[in-house]
C-alpha cells in the first residue's frame, strides 16, 4: 500500500517568509523612489513648460551678459555687420536704440565698470533683445557691491533697473559672483513673463515765460537706470478751450540724464543737459515773443501709452494760474520739488531759472 504524501510545515514556512521579504524589500525600493523623486522635484523645479522657458531664458541671459565683452551692430538702411565693434559701451544711446547690442560687461575676465556704467545708454528693450529674450519677456537687472573692504562700499548698488517682479505673473532669477579689486560684485538678472514697463520721466523746471527772446523749455529727468525711448511718450497743452499735443516719435533720454526740450536749439542755455530736443520745429514751444505754452493759466501734461493700449495716461502735470497761486512774470520758471507728480503745491516760482541743473532728491 502506498501512503499519501506528508507536506512539510517547515518548507510552507519557508516560503512564506521569502514572499514577505520580497515584499517588504519592494516596498522599501517604492519609498526610496518616491523620496528621490519628490527631491528631485524641489531641486529642478515643477515641469511647467513657462516656468522651465523662463528659467533657461535667465540663465542664458546671464551667460551672455557675463561671459564676453559684448557687441553693437550699427543701423544704415540695414544691420551693417561689417562695421560692429566691441566697443558698445562707448556709443550714444540714440545709435544704440537704432542698432542691435548685446551689452557684455567683461574685459580680461573682470567686470568692466566703464560698461556697467554705460548700461544706462541702453534701453530695457534693446537689453532684452540682445540677451536673446522672447518679445513678451521682461527683465530687472541688478549689479551691486556685496563685500568690500572699503566698509562704505559695502551694499552700494552699481546699476538697479527695468520691470519690477511684482508686475509679472512668474519670474525666473539667475545670478553670479565676482570677486576682483578686494571687493565681492554680484550680478542678478530677473527674467519675467510679461509685467508693466516702468517707464518713468519727471518735468523738473518749465519755462513759459521766457525773457528777451528766449526759447521757451522744459527741463525733464529720467530717474531709470536704463535708458527710455520717447516713442510712446506725449506731451499735452491746455488753456482755456485750446489744446495741443504733440506725440514725440523719436529720441533717446540715457539713465540719470537730464534733457531739455525747448523752442529754439540755438539760444538754448542747456547747464548739465545730456540731451536737448527741438520742439520749436512743430510749435510745441514758442520763441520770444512767438508763445506755444500759456503764459497767464495753462496745464502742461507728459503722457505715456503703454504697449497694447490706446489711451495715454499722464505721467506728470504742472498747472500754473488760476487757483494755483503760480503766476508768473517774465524770466520766472517753475520748478518741481520732487514730491507729488500731480499737484500744483509741489511747485514754486523761480527768480533765477536753472535749465540743465536738476538735482534729483537723495
Amino acid at each position: 500500500m502506498r501512503r499519501a504524501p506528508v507536506i512539510s510545515a517547515e518548507r510552507d514556512e519557508g516560503g512564506l517568509t521569502a514572499v514577505i521579504e520580497f515584499l517588504s524589500a519592494f516596498t522599501l525600493f517604492l519609498m526610496i523612489l518616491t523620496a528621490f523623486l519628490s527631491l528631485a522635484q524641489l531641486q529642478m523645479g515643477s515641469n511647467d513648460p513657462d516656468v522651465d522657458r523662463l528659467d533657461r531664458a535667465a540663465a542664458m541671459g546671464l551667460d551672455r551678459l557675463t561671459s564676453s565683452e559684448g557687441w553693437f551692430v550699427p543701423l544704415d538702411g540695414s544691420l551693417d555687420y561689417a562695421n560692429a565693434t566691441e566697443s558698445w559701451h562707448h556709443v550714444s544711446a540714440e545709435a544704440l536704440a537704432e542698432g542691435r547690442v548685446q551689452a557684455g560687461l567683461m574685459q580680461e575676465y573682470r567686470l568692466d565698470l566703464e560698461r556697467i556704467a554705460a548700461l544706462h545708454n541702453v534701453t530695457e528693450e534693446g537689453m532684452a533683445a540682445g540677451l536673446g529674450l522672447d518679445n513678451d519677456m521682461t527683465l530687472y537687472l541688478k549689479i551691486q557691491v556685496e563685500e568690500s573692504s572699503d566698509s562704505s562700499r559695502v551694499g552700494a548698488v552699481l546699476f538697479a533697473g527695468g520691470t519690477e517682479r511684482g508686475s509679472a505673473p512668474s519670474s525666473s532669477t539667475a545670478y553670479r559672483s565676482f570677486q576682483q579689486d578686494g571687493e565681492r560684485l554680484r550680478v542678478i538678472l530677473e527674467v519675467h513673463d510679461g509685467g508693466r514697463k516702468n517707464n518713468q520721466l519727471h518735468v523738473t523746471e518749465v519755462m513759459a515765460r521766457p525773457s528777451s527772446s528766449g526759447p521757451e523749455w522744459i527741463e525733464v529727468y529720467n530717474p531709470n537706470d536704463f535708458a527710455i525711448s520717447l516713442k510712446g511718450w506725449s506731451l499735452n497743452h491746455v488753456s482755456g478751450s485750446t489744446s495741443s499735443d504733440l506725440l514725440l516719435q523719436s529720441g533717446v533720454l540715457s539713465g540719470k540724464s537730464i534733457s531739455i526740450m525747448t523752442g529754439d536749439v540755438s539760444s538754448q542755455e542747456v547747464g548739465n543737459a545730456t540731451h536737448v530736443l527741438d520742439l520749436g520745429q512743430y510749435a510745441f514751444l514758442g520763441v520770444g515773443q512767438l508763445d506755444g505754452l500759456a503764459n497767464g493759466q495753462g496745464v502742461l501734461s507728459l503722457r505715456y501709452t503703454q504697449l497694447a493700449e490706446i489711451t495715454p495716461s499722464d505721467v506728470m502735470r504742472v498747472e500754473w494760474g488760476g487757483n494755483t497761486g503760480l503766476f508768473m512774470v517774465t524770466g520766472q520758471s517753475m520748478e518741481w520739488d520732487g514730491d507729488n507728480r500731480f499737484s500744483s503745491t509741489s511747485w514754486s516760482l523761480q527768480d533765477d531759472p536753472t535749465p540743465g541743473e536738476y538735482t534729483p532728491p537723495s
